[in-house]
């Protein structure tokens, strides 16, 4: 009879494990499938932040390229604007020394009337030309 209590008593106790067994299996499968559905939607709003950032990242790119664009064309611009006054002060230049040379050609002339005068303004006009 011993025996046949005893039997059933570690009957017992391993009916008991496998229940424990099954209920701690339950807990962890229902844990870790808990952590996947989390570790899913916190991978889902990074990517929706993700797409989000880089849409503004591109917004600021273009924006960061118009820009540099107009600094590229102003930049342009002003080298051509520098060169056309470069040629202005070269062509002042030499429209001065056209007109010293003229206003020495006619130094030390004398008139006395408009129409002695006129020859010599003539000529300088001419010459300034």
């Amino acid at each position: 009879m011993v025996a046949g209590a005893s039997g059933a008593l570690v009957s017992y106790l391993w009916k008991a494990a496998t229940v424990v067994l099954a209920i701690m299996l339950m807990v962890v499968g229902v844990g870790s499938g808990t952590g996947w559905w989390l570790a899913s939607a916190a991978r889902d709003k990074a990517m929706v932040d993700l797409r989000t950032e880089q849409g503004i990242n591109a917004q600021l790119r273009a924006g960061v390229d118009a820009q540099n664009t107009a600094i590229l064309a102003q930049a342009k611009l002003a080298r051509e604007a520098e060169a056309r006054g470069a040629a202005a002060q070269q062509a002042a230049a030499a429209n001065g020394r056209r007109y010293d040379q003229a206003l020495q050609q006619i130094t030390g002339v004398r008139a006395a009337s408009c129409a002695d005068a006129m020859p010599y303004v003539n000529q300088l006009l001419e010459k300034v030309r």
